[in-house]
């Protein structure tokens, strides 16, 4: 389930099982041609493919670092898909969201991680605040935790929200540099005691020919809808200098972060 080889596998979605009426989104639990089941985030949703291009590189940084993600899968999806719907809200998202979605395992049988229950080791806590202060994930709260209890595991989920200053790319090299301070409302950071060893660990396996090729999976026609650059290729190339660039400065992040767990 937490394949780390790098590649993305393709499936076709052949059945709608449930809606998983979560925030504005809609995703849902479909069956694919390869008999399993997964969540599939449409491209069609209210962020539309930019909220997919968060997720693929979130959950891949995050497996290349050795966190536990449910395998993400691009997932198509055929025009004739959503005719026999009846709810006209999910047809009109399935309509719109025809073509190259992603998708992440369905982990059958988890549980909602609950900070009042589980209680992660230092390293664990102070490795996944380290991701989301790379990502400028705001969307890791005791309000919405957006990971799972699985096999006496916890595994990491829904990245969607992070990268958030590519929705409009206004400034986005002075982001990589600027403080994260939405991290002082993070569901783990009060337990996040090892910042500055798991920093010196992450800053090494993050090579830049991992963010490379992290950044090359994201296909190109997500990357040419409503884009403020000249080509694919361009955006990718921002993509990789502001991780990059994010991480030259994450020294000073983990001071303010190590402050603000008190």
């Amino acid at each position: 389930m937490s394949d780390t080889s790098g590649s993305i596998r393709h499936v076709n979605v052949a059945r709608y099982v449930a809606p998983l009426r979560e925030g504005g989104s809609l995703p849902a639990i479909v069956e694919a041609d390869d008999g399993f089941l997964y969540v599939l985030k449409f491209k069609g949703a209210g962020q539309g493919p930019k909220a997919l291009i968060a997720e693929l590189i979130g959950g891949e940084i995050a497996r290349a670092l050795g966190m536990r993600v449910p395998e993400i899968v691009f997932a198509h999806l055929d025009a004739a898909f959503g005719q026999t719907e009846g709810d006209q809200e999910i047809q009109d998202l399935l309509k719109a969201s025809t073509g190259l979605n992603l998708a992440l395992s369905y982990l059958s049988g988890t549980f909602t991680f609950d900070p009042a229950v589980i209680q992660p080791d230092a390293k664990t806590a102070s490795q996944i605040v380290w991701l989301d202060l790379l990502l400028l994930n705001v969307d890791r709260t005791a309000r919405n935790t957006n990971m799972l209890w699985w096999n006496k595991e916890l595994w990491l989920i829904d990245h969607g929200a992070s990268l958030y200053f590519h929705h409009s790319w206004t400034g986005w090299q002075d982001k990589a540099q600027q403080a994260f301070t939405q991290i002082k409302d993070h569901v783990l950071l009060a337990r996040a005691s090892m910042l500055a060893e798991v920093d010196r660990a992450f800053s090494r396996l993050l090579t830049p020919e991992r963010i490379r090729h992290i950044v090359s999976l994201v296909p190109d026609e997500w990357l040419i809808e409503n884009s403020a650059f000249h080509s694919p290729e361009e955006q990718r190339q921002a993509y990789i200098k502001f991780i990059e660039r994010r991480l030259e400065y994450l020294k000073n992040f983990v001071n303010s972060a190590t402050d603000a767990g008190g």
